[in-house]
């Protein structure tokens, strides 16, 4: 009675511990089921100006790894849709409707599902405008006892707005990405 008095106790702290882990993602977000390819091409010209009537958003991935190596895919969302991704230090733009727009960015890796960057902006025809999802990695070897074990990881992950100049000089160092869903 007892074995099976603890088997029930263990399932239902297992429910809970996975409803606990279950990803909620901010309103300006997609669903999180939707995943993308990414490829990046190295991109030798300047932005087009925006369409007739809309204005441009590009969206810049920078990433800052210290001691590690390796990408990382970046979906960014806007007003509850997802628009599209980067891997690395990559770019994309599109075009946008003039009004008031919320954006989110969040890492597509399992584990990460908790670096989510958030912004909102009102946008306005035949501007353009820089967004940025800036990642800090930081890996450090950690000795335990008489050898070298594993490491320690800091990650920090923001979504903010850059100037004109300083998002057209973040797209130069950049390559452009191109994307598809994979659900």
């Amino acid at each position: 009675m007892k074995m099976k008095l603890c088997a029930v106790i263990l399932s239902a702290l297992l429910c809970c511990a996975l409803r606990a882990g279950a990803t909620v993602l901010p309103d300006a977000c997609g669903d999180d089921s939707v995943k993308f390819d990414v490829s990046t091409q190295k991109q030798g010209t300047e932005l087009a100006a925006p369409e007739t009537g809309m204005a441009q958003i590009v969206f810049v991935e920078t990433i800052d790894r210290r001691g590690e190596m390796g990408g990382t895919t970046t979906r960014f969302g806007m007003d509850g849709k997802w628009v599209g991704a980067n891997q690395g230090n990559s770019y994309f733009g599109l075009a946008v409707a003039p009004g008031e727009h919320h954006l989110c960015a969040n890492w597509q890796a399992t584990g990460r599902k908790k670096n989510v960057g958030m912004a909102t902006f009102t946008a306005e025809a035949g501007k353009v405008y820089f967004y940025e999802a800036k990642i800090v990695m930081k890996y450090q070897r950690v000795a335990y006892g008489s050898g070298i074990g594993g490491g320690l990881r800091e990650e920090s992950f923001d979504l903010a707005q850059l100037s004109n100049d300083e998002g057209k000089y973040r797209v130069k160092l950049s390559a452009l990405s191109t994307w598809k869903p994979n659900k």
